[in-house]
């Protein structure tokens, strides 16, 4: 990163969230208690200003105006995490997909279980839209915020869906 590490915890739906960063650029979005979050650093200084802009976005989200993320991300992974991360974010929204097609989509067919590891280490929650990878069944499974916080995802964005093709919104 360039400069000091930033945070701040911003409120939602679905309980706080912590955004990291530094003044350009968003390197995390967890859902406080999240598996995989390591929570706020000793060096890291809070600072709101910077991640305003993501504030706006997912109260845009959250409020039903807005299906789609339009931040500057700073994304660290090995290659094939990725492109599991680039996969979800072209799941349109208020649809899902199963591991195994996200796999047979980053050319990796049998590959449903590197996926959904992949896919639980992604360090953009909501913003790459890893609760609407599912199991091949149709459950939902394996989601670092909680299936309860994956499933109010999926309805939530389903319902706007219905509302929308209904013609209002």
């Amino acid at each position: 990163m360039t400069g000091p590490t930033l945070y701040a915890w911003l409120e939602s739906p679905l309980g706080r969230l912590l955004a990291v960063g530094d003044e350009g650029s968003l390197v995390s979005l967890s859902i406080e208690g999240q598996r995989w979050s390591s929570g706020v650093g000793a060096e890291w200084r809070r600072a709101d200003a910077p991640f305003s802009e993501i504030a706006r976005q997912l109260g845009q989200y959250f409020a039903g105006e807005r299906r789609d993320f339009d931040l500057p991300l700073r994304i660290a992974g090995s290659e094939f995490r990725r492109r599991v991360w680039e996969a979800l974010r072209a799941i349109p929204f208020g649809e899902t997909r199963s591991y195994g097609q996200l796999a047979q989509g980053v050319g990796r067919p049998g590959a449903a279980r590197a996926v959904g590891l992949a896919n639980g280490r992604n360090p953009f929650a909501i913003v790459v839209p890893c609760h609407r990878a599912i199991g091949a069944d149709g459950a939902l499974v394996g989601y670092g915020g909680g299936l309860e916080r994956k499933r109010w995802l999926l309805e939530h964005e389903r319902s706007l869906m219905s509302s929308w093709r209904g013609g209002s919104g």
